[in-house]
């Protein structure tokens, strides 16, 4: 017999998610929140998932949002629960993620008064969120003609479209008070929701075209996207005849053989002259969070006489010379200017073509003498990851040594939206819980460690894959100029240390190889990708390696 929480403010939630389609559930335990959990696992609308740890639950919640591209709902219980899911609402926040945030709380009245697991919830993600809305308890005034229950309904509905609209984190706080375990063995009906999300629509002004006309050197930046396949036939025609230049990252998702899609290896050495030479006179940036800092500081030198950033939510002065603001989806964007503008070539394309293939034959130079390093494994992992897998990089290192090789045949994701370390585990195993092809993270050890709760998770699928790169510190502290210096540094900056995974993974029932030699890397990466039946950690020890020299050197080599 099915058991529903006899609380109407928890029915009338359950019935507005599954109206429109929010079947993703993540639940934390506690008892505040008792009365959702038992609701929806009786639901057979719903998928409830169980995740301890409110940090990392959060960002499952964010990784499942990521690959199924709908909101997900994630609940807690009461108190510093709530405060454990801020970094994902950031992360959600900056990246448009859709979340809803239900946070079960105290009644009103027990707030400061000392009562356990009472804080102040009520707006508590005010400056990360989309929108902060609160439930009456049922039978509650409202002080008007209102019911608490319609009160609610049009809360609750008006929240949900607010996820929606912006794709982005929405906080629900929802206070409840005891009893909390009253049941129902059958549910009222409830009306149908009236939708009223607006379509957008956009029209290209005339302005545009002319100027992109008068333009010579065009060039299109793209920063983080979600894989695009008209997106990427758009900017295909743009490149066909040379008519502009595309950068992208790798987890810009976008592939063409004239893309420049290593920026770093071509801008490293820019001098003055250079900035000049090659600086476009428009720039269009699409996605969100750039990696390359040298692309920036070369931009914001350049200083380009007109930027127009499309985007439906942001539109961020990156390069301190925005000039056009687009709100719209790109894909919209360009599909309506090339109706309108003559593919000419230019001679801008040529000139990055030849400064593509200068590098490009000096990257593979210094590849034939790398020795055995972090720099080394990302080459060697970019040549032996099955084409089918979703590629997940942690922040920090990982992402930027991605940047170097040869991974834009994958689709690739990275929580660059406030670039953290934490979350990165999670995200990726909440993602992998919904893919039917498998999923790789290729992660620091820094990151991996700072998120163990990550793999708490009875729902990642054996086809799973992590490679942990343990050079034995926050490695990335000696490549970037400046913390070197210090003698901060080893302790309290880089954070050496001597730990490894293997204990972890035979803790959370994960297979585990560790390599500490180029040999034996090579022995086993051919094999790593079969199919078992436990998901599998790598674990490659690289402390002993000089792996900030090798990265300076290689960067060298480029000039």
């Amino acid at each position: 017999m099915k058991q529903y929480s006899a609380k109407r403010s928890i029915q009338i939630l359950a019935h507005i998610l599954e109206q429109y389609g929010i079947d993703k559930i993540i639940i934390s335990p506690g008892s505040r929140n008792a009365p959702l959990a038992i609701h929806f696992s009786e639901i057979d609308a719903f998928q409830c998932y169980s995740i301890v740890d409110e940090r990392a639950a959060a960002f499952v919640g964010l990784g499942i949002s990521k690959s199924i591209k709908n909101p997900v709902a994630i609940t807690c219980t009461s108190g510093s629960a709530a405060t454990n899911y801020y970094p994902a609402v950031v992360e959600a926040f900056y990246q448009n993620v859709p979340l809803l945030v239900l946070t079960a709380d105290r009644p009103a009245d027990f707030v400061d008064i000392f009562d356990g697991q009472t804080i102040r919830q009520k707006n508590i993600f005010q400056q990360h969120s989309y929108g902060d809305f609160e439930l009456l308890e049922d039978d509650s005034s409202t002080g008007s003609e209102l019911s608490a229950d319609d009160y609610n309904f049009e809360t609750i509905k008006k929240a949900v479209e607010l996820c929606i609209e912006k794709s982005g984190p929405v906080h629900i706080n929802i206070p409840l008070a005891e009893p909390l375990y009253n049941l129902l063995d059958e549910l009222p009906v409830m009306p149908a929701v009236e939708k009223t999300i607006q379509k957008k629509s956009y029209d290209l002004p005339s302005n545009l075209v002319a100027d992109w006309h008068t333009s010579k050197r065009i060039m299109v930046l793209a920063g983080t996207l979600a894989p695009n396949p008209e997106l990427e036939a758009q900017l295909s025609q743009l490149v066909k005849n040379h008519t502009v230049v595309v950068l992208t990252e790798m987890n810009s998702n976008l592939q063409h053989d004239k893309f420049f899609a290593h920026i770093d290896r071509y801008i490293t050495d820019f001098s003055e002259e250079d900035h000049h030479t090659y600086a476009p006179d428009l720039l269009i940036t699409i996605g969100q969070n750039v990696v390359s800092k040298r692309v920036k500081q070369f931009l914001r030198k350049a200083k380009p006489k007109q930027h127009w950033h499309i985007d439906e939510y942001w539109q961020p002065n990156t390069y301190f010379v925005l000039s056009q603001k687009i709100e719209t989806k790109p894909e919209v964007f360009f599909s309506k200017l090339l109706k309108s503008i003559n593919l000419e070539p230019r001679a801008y394309f040529n000139l990055w073509d030849v400064l593509k293939d200068k590098k490009d034959a000096k990257h593979e130079e210094y590849l034939n003498k790398a020795p055995f390093s972090d720099f080394y494994l990302f080459n060697q992992l970019s040549n032996h990851i099955p084409e089918n897998y979703r590629v997940h990089f942690s922040n920090s290192s990982a992402i930027r040594y991605a940047q170097l090789f040869e991974y834009q045949k994958y689709d690739v994701y990275c929580n660059r939206g406030t670039s953290g370390i934490d979350g990165c585990t999670s995200t990726a195993m909440g993602f992998a819980m919904m893919e039917d092809e498998p999923t790789i993270l290729i992660t620091g050890d820094l990151s991996f460690f700072y998120d163990i709760n990550g793999l708490w998770n009875q729902y990642i699928p054996p086809y799973t894959r992590i490679v942990i790169f343990n050079n034995g510190e926050g490695n990335i502290f000696k490549i970037i100029p400046g913390p070197g210096g210090t003698n901060a540094l080893d302790e309290f900056i880089a954070t050496q240390h001597h730990r490894n995974a293997e204990l972890l993974a035979k803790n959370f029932g994960f297979d585990y190889t560790r390599v500490e030699d180029e040999i034996s890397l090579d022995r086993v990466l051919p094999n790593y990708f079969k199919p078992d039946s436990k998901p599998k950690i790598l674990e490659v020890m690289t402390s002993q390696c000089n792996n900030a020299d090798v990265l300076k050197q290689y960067f060298e080599a480029l000039k």
